[in-house]
């Protein structure tokens, strides 16, 4: 789902007080002369965040027409959308509506590199997102073709290596976990090993990620844990880039998780023209 208007109208309000855009001290070089610019794609991207701009833009007083939309692929010159109204708040959201859009269509450009590269297996996100831009950033995944994991703690169990050491045992795990899956919670759990693999696959969770394993393990996971459970689905975690995600992808695993489509994806360079 996208961000509500609500959510969208919060977050451009509290950019723009960030910014200082209402007390913005350069305002009086241009005044309130009319001026029209177009937001320029410097790059190819795909675009994301058009909604937030335009909210940024309607907060001081301009108007943003859009001439693509959110999620398509755009080339180099391509004009993303149009600005009118009075000079000084045209520019005093300049930067606000930038970042937003930068931000969000870098990790919507970077999730469609990974997405494309990953076929057959799905692209999944993290929570390794930027504090109180969650569901913006996981928005600009689902726009790159990415798929959302869950949004936050309260959204089904997922058992990594620090819980199994703070449990300590494993059949008490085994028996935690049943209780989740009893309550009706989707479970997933986390591998190191081959060893944990094929034990935790006889577990009732939904998803087996296995985290960190080199190439050749992978392969004799997937083959291993497949012979034990045909249903669970296999899940790649941890260290995967844009120079690795084919090969994960190629060891037959059914999804790919990737924390750099949002705690590493590069800004894309957009820019306002008048």
């Amino acid at each position: 789902m996208k961000p509500s208007a609500a959510r969208i109208r919060e977050l451009a309000r509290r950019a723009l007080e960030e910014d200082g855009a209402s007390r913005d001290l350069t305002a009086p070089v241009v005044g309130n002369r009319r001026v029209r610019g177009r937001i320029v794609a410097r790059q190819d991207l795909v675009v994301c965040g058009l909604e937030v701009a335009r909210e940024v833009f309607r907060l001081m007083g301009a108007r943003l027409a859009t001439r693509r939309r959110d999620g398509r692929w755009v080339r180099r010159g391509a004009t993303v959308a149009v600005v009118t109204g009075p000079a000084r708040g045209v520019l005093a959201a300049e930067r606000t509506a930038l970042n937003f859009l930068q931000r969000l269509s870098g990790i919507a450009t970077l999730t469609r590199r990974f997405a494309e590269r990953a076929r057959p297996a799905r692209l999944f996100d993290t929570r390794k997102t930027t504090p109180g831009l969650r569901d913006l950033e996981k928005y600009a995944v689902r726009c790159g073709g990415g798929h959302n994991h869950r949004a936050g703690l309260h959204e089904g169990a997922m058992v990594k290596d620090n819980h199994i050491a703070a449990v300590g045992d494993l059949e008490e795990l085994r028996g935690k976990v049943w209780e989740l899956a009893a309550a009706g919670r989707p479970v997933a759990i986390e591998a190191r090993t081959v060893e944990q693999a094929l034990l935790f696959a006889t577990f009732p969770v939904r998803v087996l990620l296995l985290d960190n394993f080199p190439l050749p393990a992978l392969r004799r996971a997937v083959r291993a844990v497949r012979a034990v459970n045909p249903s669970i689905e296999i899940e790649a975690s941890g260290g995967v880039t844009l120079a690795n995600v084919r090969a994960v992808a190629r060891t037959g695993v059914d999804r790919i998780s990737a924390g750099a489509l949002t705690h590493s994806a590069p800004a894309v360079d957009l820019a306002l023209e008048l």
